[in-house]
């Protein structure tokens, strides 16, 4: 079976290439690719609702070449959802939106493997709805340096009264959120607290953290991230899958789960596949979603 055409919502799709092995040699199909986001999507849609989607498509898999893509396709179907948002200073760029099942399935069919989002919606680009701490282990280091970061900067954002999220990036880093409101704030509010923070935690644990970008500066460290704080920066969307040797998802972590796994000591722990991840969203994700619903201030006095 290469292709067929399925009804979703009243509307009808043309997918294509379904035997293709999008994760060889682990044989995950386009087939698999598609079930997985059409079962995640109750749980991801939230995620993706009004946003503008940078996809990374791999048409070959994901051993092959791949390529970003903003403008959303000239070919996509009527029905699919758009937003005109500025890029820079003088574009426009027409980008697509996943706001229900359909444009998900059509844009998985594009071998969209991953989908990257905003920090800020469509209708308010200059205005992030949170702010993210991007903890990305250099070479020597590891997704257990990232939990003991993220566990220090949960502590610390605790003790401003800010509640914070994390998933894991797919990879081998971990992302820390905090949800805002959007009406009373800016990038320039995110980046500069982000950038604080990071400094702040480079000072107090200068093994472990580097803010410093150059990768010189990242061995045997974890770097925080501050410059995804920004209105031309996305980062890779919860639940979304990753185009590395197996279907590994971008999944969420609670920071009960997040303490137990790292004091086990297996940073495989931290994987999340495919085959397993709607199931786990059953029955552990649910409680990520109360990340959309806060509206939190940073305290613009604290640097």
């Amino acid at each position: 079976m290469n292709g067929k055409t399925v009804t979703i919502n009243s509307r009808e799709l043309s997918l294509s290439n379904l035997d293709k092995d999008m994760y060889p040699p682990y044989g995950f199909t386009k087939t698999r690719l598609l079930e997985y986001y059409s079962l995640i999507a109750q749980f991801m849609l939230p995620f993706l609702e009004g946003r503008a989607l940078t996809l990374k498509r791999y048409p070959q898999g994901v051993d092959r070449d791949f390529f970003f893509e903003k403008r959303c396709p000239q070919h996509r179907p009527a029905w699919m959802e758009t937003a005109e948002v500025p890029y820079g200073e003088k574009k426009v760029i027409t980008y697509c939106m996943a706001n229900n099942l359909e444009s998900l399935v059509w844009l998985g069919n594009l071998a969209s493997i991953e989908l990257h989002v905003p920090m800020a919606k469509a209708d308010s680009p200059g205005n992030p709805d949170s702010m993210v701490f991007d903890l990305d282990p250099g070479d020597g280091a590891g997704v257990l340096d990232c939990a003991r970061v993220a566990l220090i900067v949960r502590d610390l954002l605790s003790g401003l009264k800010l509640e914070s999220f994390a998933k894991t990036s797919g990879k081998k880093g971990l992302h820390v959120f905090v949800p805002l409101d959007p009406g009373k704030t800016t990038f320039q509010d995110t980046k500069t607290f982000s950038r604080a923070v990071a400094a702040i935690m480079q000072k107090k644990f200068p093994g472990l953290v580097t803010a410093r970008m150059n990768k010189e500066y990242r061995r045997n460290k974890v770097f925080i991230n501050w410059s995804q704080n920004d209105a031309s920066k996305t980062m890779v969307c919860v639940y979304s899958l990753r185009a590395v040797e197996k279907p590994s998802v971008s999944f969420p972590v609670s920071w009960k789960d997040l303490e137990k796994t790292a004091s086990q000591k297996d940073p495989g722990k931290f994987q999340v596949l495919a085959p397993e991840a709607s199931a786990l969203a059953e029955k552990k994700g649910g409680f990520y979603r109360e990340l959309l619903g806060m509206k939190q201030r940073l305290p613009h006095t604290w640097a």
